[in-house]
């Protein structure tokens, strides 16, 4: 099974929350609290013949948490920028944002359930495949006694 990061970030009251919500639980919640920090959710789904499991991290978006978000950007298969299409700024930057760094652009509703699950599957068919070798790795490093070989010498 592939297990991929990814993050969800920008502005605070833009959804990021009630689309994570809508992927991971299939719910919309009229009333969701600003996330605080940060929160962490995991999907699994099928994809061709083998799961990936998504596991997403939805960052606050309040200024005060801004400097949290290059821990969870760090080791992340990909980043969702989100926006509000009723608020001009965001949307302006949002758009700018993505074209200048080449990304894709997905209109989603959390609240009706359009283009959500599709948002996630276009990422996962266009973020490369994992190293066979780094597969189920975390990074972290193999600790313990190395057997040494024994070897005569002679004279």
């Amino acid at each position: 099974m592939a297990c991929r990061n990814f993050i969800f970030s920008q502005d605070t009251g833009v959804g990021k929350s009630s689309i994570v919500s809508r992927f991971v639980q299939d719910h919309f919640d009229h009333n969701i609290s600003p996330t605080i920090g940060a929160s962490f959710m995991t999907k699994t789904v099928p994809s061709g013949n083998e799961l990936h499991k998504f596991l997403i991290w939805d960052t606050a978006g309040q200024e005060r948490f801004h400097s949290l978000a290059p821990m969870y950007y760090r080791g992340s298969a990909a980043a969702v920028i989100v926006y509000d299409i009723t608020k001009q700024v965001t949307l302006k930057d949002a758009r700018e944002y993505a074209e200048s760094i080449g990304a894709i652009v997905a209109e989603t509703s959390a609240k009706n359930a359009i283009n959500v699950e599709e948002l996630f599957q276009g990422i996962s068919r266009r973020i490369p495949p994992l190293d066979p070798h780094e597969n189920g790795s975390n990074g972290a490093m193999k600790l313990g006694r190395q057997s040494l070989q024994s070897t005569t010498r002679c004279c």
